[in-house]
């Protein structure tokens, strides 16, 4: 049987480098992301890595939930030094983790996730990962990029809860896993800190639109108070998804929620 418990002394087989002085484990938190701006974090080092076993009070971008039980998913939080990265555009560290999730997965699980722009990853047509990258200005004065990656590794025990039921899935669905949580977490260490791709800014980006399933379908865009449909077309080089509207008017998105018309 699969010892399924984090730790770090579990992860360190997988590490390409030991930085286990950097990685905190909680049992349980309101959130990786909240927890990553408190003022005992505001001097940490760069990738200094933050875990919980189940969050209380999740959330993805604008606001959302993010369903986080014990035992069945990775979250964790990655403090970055802007500075550190070699990014021209804090946009592109979405799109980055993004690859850097796909590429775990694919490395380790034998599975094809695909990626919606701008943070979710998709297997067999179910989200199975939301990315909630934010920046922190620390009493020091400097700028912390704090980006929280939450992968649902198996269902829930009770299954997802009803309002997310027809979208959520895992990678594992109700099998049992054929990777510890600790491989998987260290495989995502290695990507998002130890990865050529930070010091290659466009293969990152050939990656991204490779495994972007949007692109050439038509879509539902709401964007604020904005409502239209268009077509995807494309991914700028600042990770901005190009669509044209019905009116033939290009339109480069930086934010904003996308769906597709059946």
């Amino acid at each position: 049987m699969i010892n399924n418990a984090l730790s770090v002394q579990g992860m360190l087989p997988y590490l390409k480098y030991d930085i286990s002085e950097n990685i905190r484990i909680y049992d349980c938190l309101e959130s990786t992301n909240k927890t990553a701006k408190k003022p005992e974090f505001s001097c940490a080092e760069h990738g200094t890595i933050i875990i919980a076993e189940t969050q209380t009070a999740g959330k993805g971008r604008y606001g959302k939930s993010f369903h986080s039980p014990p035992d069945s998913g990775l979250y964790i939080t990655f403090i970055l030094h802007p500075e550190k990265l070699n990014f021209t555009t804090p946009t592109l560290i979405t799109a980055f983790a993004a690859v850097a999730v796909c590429e775990t997965i694919e490395a380790t699980c034998c599975k094809t996730p695909q990626i919606k722009w701008v943070n979710d990853i998709f297997v067999n047509d179910k989200k199975i990962c939301g990315i909630l990258t934010e920046s922190v200005n620390t009493p020091e004065n400097k700028t912390h990029t704090i980006l929280g990656i939450g992968i649902n590794i198996t269902d829930p025990p009770t299954g997802f809860p009803p309002e997310i039921q027809s979208t959520a899935g895992s990678l594992f669905g109700t099998s049992k896993t054929t990777i510890t949580r600790n491989r998987l977490t260290a495989e995502l260490i290695n990507h998002i800190l130890f990865t050529d791709d930070l010091f290659d800014e466009k293969m990152m980006l050939t990656k991204y639109k490779q495994r972007m399933f949007l692109l050439g379908k038509t879509i539902k865009v709401n964007d604020g108070d904005d409502s239209y449909e268009a077509t995807a077309l494309d991914i700028d080089d600042f990770g901005h998804l190009v669509v044209k509207t019905l009116k033939n008017k290009l339109v480069y998105l930086s934010t904003g929620e996308v769906s597709i018309i059946i």
